[in-house]
């Protein structure tokens, strides 16, 4: 019998593709990408189709989302902000927060789970993020399967599956490593897409989770 389809925010990085590994033991992979006018979009979108590569992944959605380009108010979308050096002791919301991005990457993925019939969405959100990006946090994707269920077809059933949210970056190395994801075709950095910078506050957790 064929596996159920689950839909997975993939960016790319570290976190969403251990998030596939994890959720390829038991679905069948979707693949959503979400090109947002960030700095890195090219390289962001080759890790993309490099991980749905290794997975051998047949449904791929790759989603235009320029609008936040042109909202601005974040670095990673704003060229005329400078991205800061890592400070993971911040507990202040950082420059390089996408003001409601996963919101939005949320909403589409729920437009793509009722057109596919799956009932699972996967986000490789992280909780140790959450101090600097608030729709990291587990109330939020609590709230937001909430909206969903008053919001989409009442058989749709669709729910939010955070596997990695309660890990340490280290932790998600390990696992990532247990599972056989491909790590090395990743990439976190937020503003160099030949060389990670490794100054960034990306690189920064990438770097302390190894």
């Amino acid at each position: 019998m064929d596996k159920q389809i689950a839909i997975i925010a993939l960016s790319g990085g570290m976190d969403s593709c251990v998030t596939a590994a994890i959720a390829g033991k038991k679905y069948q992979l979707a693949f959503a990408h979400f090109n947002y006018g960030q700095r890195t979009e090219k390289r962001e979108l080759k890790s993309f189709n490099d991980i749905a590569d290794y997975f051998d992944v047949r449904h791929r959605l790759v989603i235009d989302f320029s609008h936040f380009a042109k909202i601005g108010g974040s670095s990673l979308t704003d060229s005329s902000m400078s991205i800061p050096y890592a400070d993971l002791n911040n507990k202040e919301i950082p420059s390089s927060y996408v003001p409601f991005r996963n919101a939005n990457i949320l909403s589409a993925c729920v437009s793509w789970a009722e057109v596919m019939n799956s009932h699972k969405i996967f986000f490789g959100a992280v909780y140790e993020d959450a101090s600097g990006y608030p729709d990291c946090r587990p109330e939020f994707y609590a709230a937001y399967e909430k909206m969903i269920k008053e919001g989409t077809k009442p058989d749709s059933n669709i729910t939010i599956e955070t596997p990695i949210i309660n890990m340490t970056k280290s932790q998600i190395v390990k696992t990532g490593i247990e599972l056989s994801a491909p790590l090395h075709l990743t990439w976190s950095c937020y503003q160099s897409v030949e060389e990670a910078c490794g100054v960034c506050d990306s690189c920064a957790f990438r770097l302390r989770g190894f």
